[in-house]
């Protein structure tokens, strides 16, 4: 099978992000700065051919997807797949709201324990098994060509995770930026990253 090249992005920044306050899969828009962000994209990506460009249905995801797809006659493919982790009761709340109110829940989610789940939310096996089957599929889709794949922090960490073969619960010790480009490689043996977290779009 010939590999499928993949630009993987997180969305821009939001409000929410700037506020650190958990968003999951509420709807919440690009801010200034994202809408700022996703425009750069557009410049960073101008001399890749892509297929196609997914994105997760999100607004957050879908916009920042837009900003370099439509100006280059792509349509955007959404997909509840790719949304973030379903984070329950957490979401909507600052980080230090949830330590404050869920103590207990909130040392768990930290220790990255991967059957829990926050009532109403996902458990890490259950997210990245969701967001990485939905990247499976799409990749398989296109073989020997280059996609965009435009989603969540949650979401690049899954894939980050399943093409380094780094374990749910380890501690992250990789970035996560707001529109940075990531390059992976999907081939019969998986992923492989290229490239990760290149911001020199965005600090120009």
């Amino acid at each position: 099978m010939d590999a499928t090249r993949i630009v993987a992005i997180r969305h821009g920044e939001t409000a929410w992000n700037a506020e650190k306050r958990l968003q999951g899969q509420l709807d919440i828009g690009l801010n200034e700065l994202g809408r700022e962000q996703a425009r750069r994209l557009f410049d960073a990506l101008a001399g890749e051919e892509f297929s196609a460009v997914y994105a997760s249905d999100l607004i957050r995801a879908r916009a920042t997807a837009e900003a370099f797809a439509r100006p280059a006659g792509i349509a955007v493919q959404t997909d509840r797949a790719l949304r973030e982790r379903g984070f329950g009761i957490f979401e909507g709340h600052t980080y230090a709201e949830i330590e404050q109110r869920w103590p207990d829940e909130t040392l768990r989610w930290r220790r990255r324990e991967p059957d829990f789940a926050p009532e109403g939310g996902e458990s890490l096996v259950a997210f990245q098994a969701r967001c990485v089957s939905a990247a499976l599929r799409i990749a398989a889709a296109h073989p020997g060509q280059s996609i965009a794949l435009v989603a969540h922090g949650g979401v690049l960490d899954a894939l980050y995770r399943a093409a380094t073969r780094v374990g749910l619960s380890a501690p992250r010790s990789w970035e996560l930026g707001n529109a940075a480009i990531n390059r992976l490689l999907h081939s019969d043996e998986g992923f492989v990253i290229v490239g990760w977290d290149d911001r020199r779009h965005l600090d120009e």
